[in-house]
Order: structure tokens, then sequence, then C-alpha cells
């Protein structure tokens, strides 16, 4: 399923702050302390399941053993405002992620979920609020 993220409600801002914690506990220490997953979760939301998650994962950890997983997440990022219309906020996306990874991680988690889309699942499902395409051919 291709989704056209320029259907998703456009806002001129994040829908949370950079240091407001993301969605709840869990996912804040799951990013913490395994913060691979939760970027192999956005990546293939934003990749719109062309990317899987466990490459992702570990594309991610092993930048993160030489200190380059930034670089990685930052395109993402970069991915993620321009799909959906964010700024570039609170500074740069590089910066972002050099200096709070894992609160920039939390924040791009949150938003999606706040658009409709559950990268929590780990497989890409779209917005739930999508209607299923008919083909041409079928009539009711």
């Amino acid at each position: 399923m291709n989704v056209d993220y320029r259907d998703q409600p456009q806002q001129s801002r994040w829908s949370r702050g950079l240091c407001h914690g993301g969605e709840g506990v869990i996912a804040c220490y799951i990013t913490c302390f395994l913060p691979c997953i939760t970027f192999s979760q956005i990546a293939e939301t934003v990749d719109e399941g062309r990317s899987s998650c466990v490459n992702q994962s570990t594309v991610y950890g092993l930048l993160f053993t030489i200190q380059c997983h930034w670089f990685h997440s930052w395109l993402y990022r970069d991915k993620l405002r321009q799909k959906i219309g964010l700024p570039e906020e609170p500074c740069s996306d590089c910066c972002v992620h050099i200096w709070c990874y894992a609160c920039a991680l939390c924040q791009e988690h949150a938003e999606l979920k706040h658009r409709g889309f559950n990268a929590s699942k780990g497989s890409w499902t779209g917005p739930p609020t999508v209607a299923p395409q008919v083909p041409p051919s079928m009539f009711k």
C-alpha cells in the first residue's frame, strides 16, 4: 500500500517538544537502552515498508559502535519532516541527532503515532484511516 503523506493533516509544528519524552516511559527506556529498535521502527514507517526493521536496526547498531549513528538517523528525521511538512526545530536535524539522539527518536516515534501510524508494531501497516484501494475492474 502506498500512502501519500500529503493526505495527513498538515501542521506547522511538531505535536510534542524535543524533550517531552515521547508517548510513554517504556518507549523512552527502550530508546535510551536500545535506540536501534526505535530507529528501525521509524525508518521502516518512513520508508513505507520498503526497508526492513531488522536491516535498519543492524545498520544503526553497527554505526552506533563507531559513534556515527547520528548520520543515519539524521537522514530519516529529514525524510520524516519533508513528508509531513514539519519545521526543522529546535535546531538543525543534524545537531538534534548528534547532541540528543534519544530525545529526537522519541519525538519522531511519538509524531508518527500522533499522525495515525503505529511504528511500534515493527512492520509497515499504513495509517488506520486509509480506505482500501479498489481496482478499477471491480464494481459494486
